[in-house]
């Protein structure tokens, strides 16, 4: 035997060997992925899904590695770049179209062993093993999805869902999709639909797996917030800050942050989406931290305000209140089957927030606060920090959000928001899921003391 022929086994043997590392996300099982499949399926009726993930990125869009798109991830529990899957509902047969059983189809691409040697061994259809792992009925190859396309669209007329994206923006579908075009993988008269809205209403109850991940990414998230209660005094920078939460939940096992954190202190307290956590924290400020892990997939979303000092004035406490005051009042307006996320609705919690900020306290020049209240109180939380779900329907079980009042003065350099992360279980009832970290301003302030 060569020298050649034995490196080559070798080399086989190990990426064999290797290949459960893979799997080391703590992802659901395969049923609850197929149930999804199907409930897509029943959704599309005689129509195909096909669906493509990103490829892998190289060069400088590699900083952060590889993250699967949610939708791909939601159906498929599928991490690695590259795959495409076929989703087909069962049919009846009708006039010269056969009767088609439902089906499902994992694509893999083609191995590149050399690149696998840089990036990781990659599953292919060539294990045997691979239905088994993914959970899909069926694995193949990229190569084959043309073929396997043109028997199962009806004729004349037949639809295929995909990831179209909209105007001005891409998406990992749009070259594959094309290419099959070209390659008359679709005969007759094909139209072609977005298949997002369908995913969209499926994501937005969460089943208990789900709720079980977007709790831990939560319990690791407060476990960061209370580490960074203690650490805040004035003259630490914000970036410090932000380096020891995104310590504390990574070493929880969170694989990267849901969002780019926020640590605003001062006049920065009252910027929204600042990000360069660059400043030294003052004497005398209020700090907001908006941050949260990702665990498997899922993400967080938490916010707290606290004082540089670790004693509010009598004005930031001021404001505090009023703002905690406003997101208690949500909380017990909430009815399940009812309340929604909308602002202009009766049963708005929006409405009902701003109404509380509104008549509470005064700005220095006499005038209401609501003003100051400049965004949404809610967003959906799942696989996306703003997670794209349906905004139409009331909240129910299974609905994870977020209740975040906010009031920022930039003439006081005074910010405030609180954002707690909720869900709705099974019997309607509403569950704070970061009722572990402090909300009313003397518990604020207990916890920053680092008294037991």
């Amino acid at each position: 035997m060569t020298r050649r022929i034995l490196a080559t086994l070798v080399v086989a043997i190990l990426l064999t060997l290797a290949i459960p590392t893979l799997y080391a996300l703590d992802r659901q099982s395969n049923a609850d992925y197929r149930a999804r499949r199907q409930a897509l399926a029943a959704k599309t009726g005689t129509g195909v899904v096909i669906l493509f993930a990103p490829m892998e990125a190289e060069g400088p869009n590699d900083l952060y590695g590889f993250r699967q798109n949610d939708d791909f991830f939601y159906l498929t529990g599928w991490t690695e770049p590259g795959a495409a899957i076929l989703i087909a509902g069962a049919a009846e047969a009708i006039g010269n179209n056969a009767a088609r059983p439902y089906t499902e189809i994992l694509f893999f691409p083609a191995h590149n062993r050399v690149q696998e040697r840089w990036t990781g061994p990659k599953l292919g259809a060539d294990n045997s093993d691979a239905s088994k792992i993914t959970g899909f009925d069926r694995v193949d190859t990229l190569d084959h999805l043309r073929d396997v396309i043109v028997p199962l669209l009806p004729l004349p007329r037949s639809t295929v869902y995909s990831d179209l994206p909209s105007y001005g923006d891409t998406s990992a579908s749009v070259g594959p999709l094309d290419w099959l075009k070209r390659a008359n993988a679709f005969a007759g008269y094909v139209s072609f639909e977005d298949v997002k809205p369908m995913v969209s209403v499926l994501r937005t109850h969460k089943d208990p797996g789900e709720i079980e991940r977007i709790r831990r990414a939560t319990d690791y998230s407060v476990a960061a917030h209370l580490a960074a209660m203690k650490a805040v005094k004035p003259n630490v920078n914000e970036r410090e800050i932000s380096a020891l939460m995104q310590y504390e939940w990574g070493k929880r096992g969170c694989e990267r942050p849901a969002y780019a954190p926020i640590v605003g202190s001062g006049f920065n307290s009252t910027v929204l989406h600042y990000s360069d956590d660059s400043n030294p924290i003052k004497d005398g400020d209020v700090v907001v931290i908006d941050a949260a892990g990702e665990y498997a997939m899922y993400a967080s979303d938490i916010t707290r305000t606290l004082p540089a000092s670790g004693k509010f004035t009598a004005r930031q406490r001021e404001i505090y209140d009023i703002v905690l005051g406003a997101q208690q009042a949500a909380v017990a307006a909430f009815r399940s089957g009812k309340s929604n996320l909308k602002r202009d609705d009766a049963d708005s919690l929006y409405k009902v927030a701003f109404e509380y900020i509104n008549t509470h306290g005064k700005d220095t020049h006499g005038e209401p606060l609501g003003k100051y209240f400049i965004h949404g109180l809610s967003h959906y939380v799942g696989l996306n920090v703003h997670d794209d779900n349906d905004y139409t329907v009331p909240l129910g079980p299974g609905s994870v959000f977020t209740i975040e009042p906010g009031i920022y003065i930039p003439e006081e350099s005074l910010g405030v928001r609180i954002e707690d992360i909720l869900y709705v279980d099974k019997d309607g009832k509403l569950v704070n899921l970061t009722a572990g970290l402090p909300h009313t301003a003397d518990d604020v302030e207990h916890a920053m003391s680092g008294k037991p």
